[in-house]
């Protein structure tokens, strides 16, 4: 897949705001009748590409799918890439930091300097999960 021209190009050139609504529409589609806490995410690929996620509940609470980990799946089934910037959102539109199971997801699929939107601020994946174990630990 050949990078995107209109993409953005750095950090500075995300727009966080369109980030954040994108993930907020997402959150509306969640599938979350058990908690009643949807959750939406939404990225920018280094391609340029926007994908989203949502939470999806099932009865059985240990196979709910978190919105990160739906928009990790939309990522693969839409060609793959790496991950640039990053927002997740609970069901008022607030900015939500994702839980360790999914700070581990995104550290796999992330691009150089991924950063991410959170209730701190902007932070980068390396500043989000330090000293991370990932693929390159299985080389």
């Amino acid at each position: 897949m050949s990078p995107s021209t209109d993409g953005p190009r750095t950090i500075e050139d995300v727009d966080w705001d369109a980030l954040t609504a994108a993930a907020t529409d997402a959150m509306r589609r969640a599938y979350a009748p058990y908690s009643r806490y949807p959750v939406g995410a939404a990225a920018l690929t280094e391609d340029g590409r926007t994908v989203t996620g949502m939470n999806i509940e099932n009865a059985s609470y240990g196979v709910t799918l978190c919105a990160e980990c739906s928009l990790i799946s939309a990522l693969i089934a839409s060609g793959g890439g790496r991950l640039r910037a990053f927002v997740c959102v609970d069901g008022t539109g607030a900015v939500l930091m994702p839980c360790g199971r999914c700070r581990q997801l995104l550290y796999e699929h992330r691009g150089t300097g991924m950063t991410l939107l959170t209730v701190s601020g902007l932070r980068t994946m390396d500043q989000v999960l330090p000293d991370a174990f990932g693929p390159e630990n299985l080389a």
